[in-house]
């Protein structure tokens, strides 16, 4: 067995542990989403206030639908390790600036919901876990050729099989996040009601202008 043969075999061995600490992760990020993006605070619906927010989504689901799609079958050699290091460090940055703009984006809705910040640290340590794991397969990548190689030892068929759909669930979910139009103010989560519909619960008269500056608030509580 050749050097080049040998470092491959045992970074993919290695690759069992940080790609299953991102499945986890994945399902974590995709309640994050559902539940509390799209049902709680229905980031579409506060209009050119959520605009960097969701454009900040987005990218992170194209880094993700990367990772997922790829790290079970493709081996990132040589240059490739970089490049995917690069984007590792990409999605930190992304984290880090959602940090502080979700904040003044919630502001009107209270704040971030308690349990939202819960799941974010619950996030950001899997994800920890995961890049120390990954760590020392992106060394041994680094010293083989540059290549994006496949993969050929045996991983779980259902790990793939969920990471794979993973990958298109996040990448179609930022493709909706980037082409849906923003500001619809179709009522769908909790606290709808005909004297609030098309605006996130709790939100009164004052609030929507800031979130609609200059437009009627048609349906807007005056409480």
């Amino acid at each position: 067995m050749t050097f080049y043969q040998r470092i491959v075999g045992e970074s993919w061995r290695e690759l069992d542990a940080p790609v299953r600490l991102l499945a986890v992760q994945g399902a974590f990020g995709a309640f994050d989403t559902l539940y509390y993006h799209e049902w709680r605070a229905r980031l579409p619906a506060l209009g050119p206030a959520a605009r960097d927010e969701l454009r900040l989504h987005a990218a992170r689901d194209l880094s993700y639908a990367i990772l997922f799609g790829t790290l079970p079958s493709i081996a990132w050699q040589g240059l490739w390790a970089v490049v995917l290091a690069a984007l590792l460090l990409v999605e930190i940055v992304i984290t880090l600036a959602d940090f502080v703009i979700e904040d003044r984006v919630r502001r009107p809705l209270g704040g971030v919901y308690p349990g939202e910040r819960v799941t974010h640290a619950v996030i950001g340590l899997i994800y920890g876990a995961a890049l120390a794991n990954l760590v020392p397969v992106l060394a041994q990548w680094w010293a083989a050729p540059t290549a994006l190689a496949a993969r050929h030892e045996p991983m779980q068929s259902a790990l793939r099989w969920l990471l794979g759909m993973m990958a298109v669930g996040v990448a179609l979910s930022g493709c909706a996040t980037s082409a849906r139009p923003l500001g619809c103010r179709t009522a769908v989560g909790p606290g709808a009601s005909r004297k609030n519909r098309g605006a996130p619960a709790g939100i009164n008269r004052a609030m929507a202008d800031e979130f609609w500056p200059g437009q009627d608030s048609v349906g807007i509580s005056n409480q």
